[in-house]
């Protein structure tokens, strides 16, 4: 990022406001924002956080340039001394955090960052389009995962992203969620997702016929042919063709052939009869994959059939989240520091959802005896949940809807990755990522986890917490 010199990927108003804040001397006065979304991709159950290891490299290098002040005198807007402050920020405040791979769920804080409000503001665009990006592409990853059953997913969406950078972070945020691997081979070069793909129609179209095709590939990558059988006729020439080139070319050599891939038609009826085929064949360890336009919903109803496929080639659907276009994760003022206290803030508005949570916060997630995910409560960031006591949960709405849980375990899941602009926290490798990510999402109830009216998480406010909510929409609700 810092190579690129993307310091100035913000929204306008961003700059406009901080130059507002240094002309009034309240630059360095301390804020807390919270970054939020109101509502899961799909109508889900849950969401799953991705892109901490952007932000964190974002704010790790971000500063501006003299070409990029000279470009804001430019304007004519923006003050001498706020141009001199820019020449030498750097980064101080500190920053909360959950872990990537996380599921998160509406409303409660999935990152906080706290420190001069100069600083929070000009911060603002970055981290949401990087986390609403990543995290929208894991969602939909999380799903298409669990539609498929055990079955491998791989990301075949490169050509369909929407610009080189959604196509190189919506591999990384699908891998985190649990697939195998992507046909874009830079990711492989820059994350070690490993890179698949075998051939196109048009390397079967190049040779006078298919079986020609097959031949030269399998020699080419005898330890490795699969051959894409549905360029001409999938039961008639391709799949009998790929039968002969394992038994006259790859046989003799001591290989066997890996997999067929199906790009086009019927795939729960073709799939069925090249699994007969070439178990007819001996061919019972080779691997059938299919693509073509799939997402969970299209995945769970192939199986339903009885659709015999190993593998699901997932494209345009997944690395677009095309079903649903924005995350949605917003960045909300909750404190701001007066006289060296902070003071709790809140927003309010006649649409219930985008009434805010005041105050500098922490999220718990209870778990029970069996380690599952029982509910998420937030807290002030000061309160201390004892998870040897008896806890109170009820719903923020609807308060009268409540239950007293024993014999759980409380986690705190904010933790602090920036502290006064040092970094602090050990980032994970991508694989560790990943493997946290699988087994947070094991600790969701299927319930939860279903593509369709699942059932929705508990998430509620703390007493303490509620108190002070419903004190300020008293006080400015008049």
């Amino acid at each position: 990022m810092n190579e690129r010199k993307l310091s100035l990927l913000m929204d306008f108003y961003e700059l406009t406001m901080a130059n507002g804040y240094f002309r009034d001397h309240k630059h360095l006065q301390v804020a807390v924002f919270d970054v939020f979304f109101r509502s899961i991709p799909d109508e889900g159950g849950y969401a799953i956080f991705a892109g901490l290891e952007q932000v964190i490299d974002y704010l790790s290098h971000l500063k501006f340039t003299l070409e990029e002040i000279a470009y804001l005198r430019s304007k004519g807007i923006f003050s001498e001394a706020f141009l001199d402050y820019l020449k030498t920020f750097r980064f101080t405040s500190d920053v909360f955090a959950m872990r990537e791979g996380t599921p998160i769920f509406p409303h409660e804080p999935i990152m906080i960052v706290k420190g001069p409000i100069i600083e929070c503001q000009l911060i603002e665009t970055m981290i949401l389009l990087t986390i609403n990006h990543q995290s929208l592409i894991a969602t939909k990853a999380a799903r298409i995962v669990y539609a498929a059953q055990g079955r491998s997913i791989l990301e075949f969406g490169a050509r369909r992203a929407h610009g080189y950078d959604a196509s190189i972070y919506g591999a990384r945020a699908a891998y985190i969620s649990g697939a195998v691997g992507s046909s874009n081979t830079y990711v492989d070069f820059k994350y070690q997702i490993p890179a698949l793909g075998t051939m196109a129609h048009s390397f079967i179209q190049s040779y006078d016929t298919e079986y020609d095709a097959f031949k030269a590939y399998a020699l080419t990558y005898p330890k490795n042919t699969v051959l894409l059988v549905d360029t001409y006729n999938t039961l008639k020439e391709g799949v009998p063709n790929a039968i002969k080139i394992h038994q006259e070319i790859l046989a003799p050599m001591g290989c066997e052939l890996k997999g067929i891939r199906l790009d086009s038609g019927d795939l729960t009826y073709l799939t069925k009869e090249a699994r007969k085929m070439l178990d007819a064949a001996g061919l019972k360890n080779t691997k059938i994959t299919v693509s073509n336009s799939l997402d969970e919903y299209l995945i769970k109803e192939l199986i339903h059939q009885g659709a015999q496929i190993d593998a699901f080639g997932v494209g345009e659907r997944l690395v677009t989240a095309r079903s649903e276009a924005v995350f949605g994760g917003v960045f909300k003022l909750s404190a701001i520091e007066v006289n060296g206290k902070l003071v709790d803030k809140i927003k309010i508005s006649e649409n219930v959802q985008k009434t805010t949570i005041p105050g500098f916060k922490q999220v718990y997630r209870f778990y029970d005896e069996l380690g599952m995910a029982e509910a998420d409560v937030i807290t002030l960031h000061d309160e201390n949940i004892d998870s040897s006591q008896p806890y109170h949960l009820f719903d923020p709405n609807f308060p009268w809807k409540s239950k007293d849980i024993e014999n759980y375990t409380a986690i705190p899941l904010l933790i602090p990755i920036f502290e006064k602009g040092k970094l602090v926290y050990d980032l994970p490798t991508l694989p560790q990522i990943r493997a946290y990510a699988k087994a947070e999402h094991e600790k969701l109830w299927p319930e939860v986890l279903r593509l369709e009216r699942p059932h929705q998480y508990y998430v509620d406010l703390s007493q303490k917490l509620w108190d002070l909510r419903q004190e300020l929409i008293k006080k400015y609700k008049k």
